[in-house]
């Protein structure tokens, strides 16, 4: 399963349509296979953000915020969207492998615990 997180400083990026960084991760369903990779978008496009998105084959998108057209699309798509997650993205990328991370999620990291 491919997972795309949204990022800003280390963390979930607040708005989907706002971010211009992003992580790739592959995940077999048991281990993580390779590091994932940082992608750094040009500037703000949720459009463009959302071609890269099919294009790369993404099977998983964790955001904070997204509009609820992107959301539909992604659906249609069969693409699973966990939104409105709040936190650290490595911490938020281990409970998605762990099948712990839900829509609308504040991880410790946001709340100040480690």
């Amino acid at each position: 399963m491919k997972i795309l997180l949204t990022v800003q400083d280390n963390s979930i990026a607040p708005r989907f349509d706002q971010a211009t960084e992003v992580i790739i991760a592959q995940y077999n369903g048991q281990t993580m296979t390779g590091e994932p990779r940082t992608i750094i978008l040009p500037h703000r496009s949720a459009e463009e953000l959302s071609d890269l998105i099919v294009k790369e084959g993404v099977q998983c998108v964790v955001c904070g915020g997204i509009e609820d057209s992107f959301h539909k699309f992604f659906l249609w798509k069969k693409i699973t969207v966990i939104d409105g997650v709040i936190g650290d993205h490595s911490e938020a990328l281990e409970r998605v492998i762990a099948g712990e991370l839900r829509p609308g999620a504040v991880l410790p990291s946001a709340r100040g615990e480690h």
